[in-house]
């Protein structure tokens, strides 16, 4: 039972989807009220505070991924999750980066719909908690941006050591991923403004991870494809999260550090050159991270392991001249001990969906 009274609406236009839906989220707690059409949400969205939508994309008139921007708009403060049968991932990336939280498929599993809905509204408890610390800390400025801005991230680069250190598989990532990425910057040759965007995207690229579900983070088998979907949203929450404190050149490399250079990532609308530099910097240097730390999975790759599964995947998933650049940068820097916590134990595939990070 949640501790939480949250309002939530149902709007589908199916009637048993409602109310199978509502018996079940009403027996957890939750308040919940319905809707069968986009006209009938908004009525009820401007007469009550709701926290939380469950919109089905497939709606006679207004589609809910259609209604989605105009609720982001109008009622920034509702977390939304997308529903339907729909399996066009086009359709399913567009209305995750038009701010809704998740996306469950029909037919529902309703362990998987509670689990979802209780997701998103920590998101959204998260997202308030950030917003009321970062008044807190303009009202103590006096409105210095730089001041705030540095006030703000501090304590983020602070919560991610805290959570990685409270992970014996994620202990010090951040920070050896971005002295990698910062190696393989100045190997590059970025300007100064350039390797000071690269030093944040990277240091904060997982701070999205505090809203992502523990156990499915930690989880030792293979992920299902809901499962790897849920951690993906990682670089869409951060993102959300530092926006209000960072420039967007540090928005864009968090948000496309998991995009592959050949544009066959999950959902992903950018490849090639279109992705950010820094964001294919940052794709190898965390990419090297992982594979040469243990994880909950398997073991750490060996340094020489490692190398080699990056250039396997130089063209596909890695930008080839970034990896050039790469090993380049490791050549000419060893020992990698110093940022590396390799050990050759056994190899594994990068790419397979129960290996994302």
């Amino acid at each position: 039972m949640t501790t939480y009274q949250e309002n939530i609406l149902i709007v589908d236009d199916e009637e048993m989807i409602r109310w199978v839906l509502n018996k079940k989220l009403t027996k957890e707690g939750y308040n919940c009220e319905e809707s069968e059409n986009a006209e009938q949400a908004l009525q009820k969205l401007e007469s009550n505070p709701i926290e939380l939508a469950i919109l089905d994309i497939n709606m006679p008139g207004k589609k809910g991924n259609r209604l989605l921007p105009q609720l982001q708009t109008i009622f920034p403060g509702t977390a939304v999750i997308m529903s339907s049968a729909v399996t066009d991932r086009g359709i399913i990336a567009q209305c995750i980066r038009d701010g809704a939280q998740d996306y469950i498929r029909k037919p529902f599993s309703l362990n998987e719909v509670s689990l979802s809905v209780g997701r998103a509204l920590e998101k959204r408890r998260l997202e308030i908690r950030i917003q009321q610390y970062k008044r807190r800390l303009r009202r103590k400025a006096g409105g210095n941006e730089a001041a705030v801005r540095k006030s703000f991230l501090n304590p983020i680069e602070k919560l991610v050591g805290t959570l990685e250190a409270n992970d014996q598989y994620t202990a010090g990532h951040s920070r050896r991923t971005t002295e990698i990425a910062m190696l393989i910057g100045k190997e590059f040759g970025l300007s100064p403004s350039e390797m000071d965007d690269l030093l944040w995207g990277a240091l904060l690229h997982d701070v999205g991870k505090i809203a992502i579900d523990p156990d499915i983070l930690n989880k030792p088998g293979e992920l299902t494809h809901e499962e790897y979907r849920h951690i993906m949203t990682h670089a869409i929450i951060g993102p959300k999260l530092v926006k209000p404190m960072v420039n967007q050149r540090v928005v864009e490399i968090i948000s496309h550090h998991h995009d592959h250079y050949d544009g066959s990532g999950l959902d992903q609308m950018v490849s090639g050159a279109d992705i950010p530099l820094g964001a294919r910097i940052l794709a190898v240097a965390d990419a090297f991270d992982a594979m040469t730390s243990d994880r909950p999975y398997r073991a750490a790759m060996s340094e020489e392991e490692a190398i080699e599964e990056i250039k396997l995947c130089s063209d596909t998933q890695f930008d080839p001249v970034i990896t050039d650049v790469f090993l380049t940068a490791i050549t000419t820097n060893k020992p990698m001990a110093a940022v590396s916590t390799s050990s050759p134990k056994s190899t594994s595939t990068l790419t397979t969906e129960s290996n994302p990070f």
